[in-house]
């Protein structure tokens, strides 16, 4: 069974074609710094965890962990075994960290075969701790908030083999058992992997619970494996353990549930893979023409027609429709006509109410269908795209500002061109229910410089090179228009799954996941101007994250500098752009911290107030909202 493609919808509101930049504020950023009585349990990279992808689970590892439940609370282990916790009350009297639970250095695997050990912060009373060595340790914490003197007190303890690290955990309790439900992931060596570089990426879904009645006797109930060849972006739980969502270069899928091996392990065919399409259509200024295929001996008595202004239905009475759905805009139903043609096809002419738009679609979201486009109507799209588009890289030199050479733009001017896949899979039957669609994306994108006629001019090309107020920019394949490159995971909400952030165009677009919401998974909830052309700029940028409410972003460098961009604010005073003559309304500031220390950066949190950077000997609190 074939299981539904998605796309991203963005929220056109949240955009801001006119923005233009970030403007350099030399206001100071108090930072406060908190010294470190041992250092953090820094384990890095061996010999042998030389690939791309062990660096990206754990030389990447960010050391420190937000209380999403108790505001400005940040967490982390030390070398000796403890998890320390910090709480701000008041930036200018900082105390020390204060121990919550210290783990059993002798326990779980010797220490060349130690990870980075892992927190999770389950519930506002729950956390599971991996030692890094194979030991899952589920803890109770009572309400932090309130207890923050009281040391945890372990309830389950076991060692799960190999070392692995916690991306997730959820709780919830039914029926009067209580279940926590945890996401590990490990890197393993695979022997069948002969041409890439030797291992595999494996996320066990593993479900903890008590017995009715037995409140502390926690037991595994439940292991679910599933592998893949890169590591995951994003990997989170759904509430209540009902889904899981992964984001990666290359699809997971389950292998095992409880040491068997499914049946079924290969990843199901999307529906996009179809050979053909089920019709074909091209367009004038003033009517659409349909051709749909029909079987053998089809007859007009057969044909199932229903058309009004803004919806149509086609198909075979006593069957399922070929074509139905929401048109892409307003036609003339009682001057559009219908007949089979001597192909044995059915041929639809819609006459458009309005003359001229040309449409990119027939059905709202109906990719089945192929447009063709003739020798008059492609002449004319190369001539409305004459300023735009051009065999010659520099094809008018005496142009005040030239189009740019395609081998002139840095890196960060160019998109990725990986294919990132984000997916949704039942908790019950484990089968993806939702995968977001990776191939052309056009919906909600903004192209800087164009007018919507221009967009969609776009749109039926292969090449285009635009020029704006970021620069020029040449695509050479639509397909590069549709990636959408993985940013950051910010935790926005404790009663909502964590949100990621991707690149869309030059913006940074922030999506919160709605399980609840099949036929719109996820929200576009914030937009982030130009930070994805930003955060590309920056090479020795480690770690990237939000504020909750999404008043700023912030980036840090593996060593000293960190980099705070806020939305744009109204200003007090009267500005005037000097190129345009215009008055400016608002102004979207960047700050630059820099840290007094020369140790790499190890942990980086945000908070709506401040931001918390870890280093190997000290904690700093960067105040960055009052």
């Amino acid at each position: 069974m074939a299981y539904p493609n998605c796309s991203l919808n963005v929220n056109r509101q949240m955009l801001d074609p006119s923005f233009e930049s970030y403007r350099l504020s030399l206001d100071s950023v108090p930072c406060y710094t908190v010294q470190l009585d041992a250092a953090v349990a820094e384990v890095k990279l061996k010999d042998s965890q030389y690939t791309l992808d062990h660096m990206k689970a754990f030389g990447m590892y960010n050391y420190l962990h937000i209380d999403p439940w108790y505001e400005e609370s940040v967490y982390f282990v030390d070398c000796k075994g403890r998890v320390l916790n910090l709480t701000v009350t008041l930036d200018t009297a900082l105390g020390k960290p204060r121990e919550v639970f210290r783990m059993d250095p002798e326990a779980g695997s010797p220490e060349g075969e130690r990870l980075c050990a892992s927190l999770s912060l389950t519930s506002a009373t729950w956390a599971a701790l991996s030692d890094g060595a194979g030991t899952l340790t589920l803890l109770r914490t009572s309400k932090r908030g309130e207890s923050s003197h009281l040391k945890w007190e372990p309830v389950f303890s076991e060692c799960l083999g190999e070392p692995f690290t916690i991306l997730h955990s959820v709780c919830h309790v039914q029926h009067g058992i209580h279940a926590i439900e945890l996401l590990l992931l490990r890197l393993q060596k695979d022997p069948d992997d002969t041409r890439g570089s030797g291992f595999s990426t494996s996320l066990e879904w593993l479900t903890v619970s008590n017995s009715a009645g037995l409140e502390k006797k926690y037991e595994v109930r439940k292991r679910r494996l599933m592998k893949g060849n890169s590591v995951p972006h994003y990997a989170a739980l759904g509430p209540q353990g009902k889904g899981l969502m992964v984001a990666s270069e290359k699809p997971f899928s389950f292998q095992q549930v409880d040491g068997v091996p499914l049946v079924e392990a290969r990843a199901e065919p999307m529906q996009v893979d179809s050979s053909e399409p089920i019709y074909v259509w091209q367009q004038t200024a003033e009517d659409v023409t349909v051709r749909v295929r029909l079987p053998e001996g089809t007859g007009k008595g057969d044909v199932r027609f229903e058309l009004s202004a803004d919806r149509v239905c086609i198909g075979l009475r006593g069957g399922e429709p070929l074509l139905e759905g929401p048109l892409c805009a307003p036609v003339d139903a009682e001057a559009s006509t219908w007949t089979i043609g001597d192909d044995e096809s059915l041929e639809v002419t819609l006459q458009k109410r309005i003359d001229g738009p040309l449409w990119s679609e027939v059905v709202l979201g109906d990719k089945r269908g192929q447009y063709l486009i003739n020798t008059e109507q492609a002449t004319h799209i190369h001539q409305g795209l004459s300023h735009l588009t051009a065999e010659d890289p520099n094809a008018n030199p005496e142009k005040d500002k030239p189009p740019c050479n395609a081998q002139e733009l840095e890196d960060c001017d160019r998109f990725p061109e990986d294919s990132s896949t984000l997916m949704r899979f039942d908790g019950d039957t484990l089968k993806p229910t939702h995968v977001l669609d990776p191939g052309m994306e056009m919906k909600g994108l903004r192209f800087l410089g164009l007018s919507s006629q221009e967009r969609h001019l776009c749109s039926m090309t292969h090449t285009c090179r635009f020029e704006s107020s970021y620069g020029s920019y040449w695509f050479g394949e639509k397909v590069n228009l549709a990636s959408h490159q993985y940013l950051f995971t910010a935790d926005t909400s404790p009663s909502e799954m964590p949100a990621l952030c991707l690149r869309h165009d030059v913006d940074a677009l922030l999506w919160q996941p709605r399980p609840e919401c099949p036929n719109d998974m996820w929200e576009h909830v914030a937009t982030f101007n130009a930070l994805g052309y930003v955060q590309a700029s920056k090479r020795d940028k480690k770690f990237a994250t939000c504020a909750p409410n999404f008043s700023y972003a912030a980036l840090a460098e593996c060593m000293r500098r960190v980099f705070i961009y806020r939305q744009p604010l109204p200003v007090d005073t009267v500005l005037f752009n000097r190129k345009q003559g215009r008055q400016v309304g608002q102004v979207a500031k960047q700050q630059v911290a820099s840290l007094e220390s020369n140790e790499p950066v190890l942990g980086f949190r945000a908070t709506n107030e401040r931001l918390f950077v870890l280093t190997s000997s000290n904690l700093f609190v960067l105040k960055v909202n009052n």
